[in-house]
């Protein structure tokens, strides 16, 4: 790489020193590197590293803003956890309650069926049935939220899962199937 150094020459007039314009910060192009790690490393995911450690639900295969933090462990077609953190921020909480602030089930829910999707493995999948689905105890703001998918049935086209809940140490919610279809897969009623 060559540097240019600028020659002696006159000095610029006194004055006020230019100020760069306001804005964020400019973001490099490439952006970070994949990194394959753990068990997925032989299914084919790949995730962004962010600090060393931890991935987002974004870097995730099947996470997003309903889904999940961090991944713990991911075994394709057996097993999957998962971290959550609930911060006080979300924008539920104003309404879901004002005194008593509650993460509303349903957001629990698509966690674990952002986990059940990346248990399933690759490819796009979608929940088609849900049974059995217990809300033990409530889940606040600055709760932090263990999730874990155990795959009960796993083919190429459905897989089913049973799930589980705990923050605080305690089980908050458990899903007694979760059956995912891959989007390759006919609806009923089309052709």
């Amino acid at each position: 790489m060559t540097t240019t150094v600028p020659t002696a020459g006159p000095t610029p007039a006194a004055g006020p020193a230019p100020v760069p314009a306001a804005g964020p910060a400019p973001v490099p192009a490439a952006g970070p590197a994949p990194v394959t790690t753990g068990p997925l490393s032989g299914a084919g995911f790949t995730a962004t590293a962010l600090s060393g450690e931890g991935f987002t639900a974004a870097a995730v295969p099947g996470g997003g803003p309903g889904g999940f933090d961090r991944l713990l462990e991911a075994v394709v077609g057996e097993r999957a956890a998962a971290v959550r953190n609930v911060p006080a921020t979300l924008t539920c909480f104003t309404d879901h309650f004002p005194r008593h602030p509650v993460l509303p089930g349903v957001l629990l829910l698509e966690s674990m069926a952002a986990l059940a999707r990346t248990a399933a493995g690759p490819g796009t999948w979608r929940l088609a049935a849900v049974r059995g689905v217990r809300f033990k105890h409530f889940v606040g703001p600055g709760d932090q939220v263990h999730l874990t998918v155990e795959v009960s049935a796993h083919g190429p086209h459905r897989t089913e899962c049973r799930a589980t809940a705990r923050a605080g140490g305690r089980v908050v919610a458990t899903a007694r199937v979760l059956a995912l279809v891959s989007d390759e897969t006919t609806r009923e009623g089309t052709a």
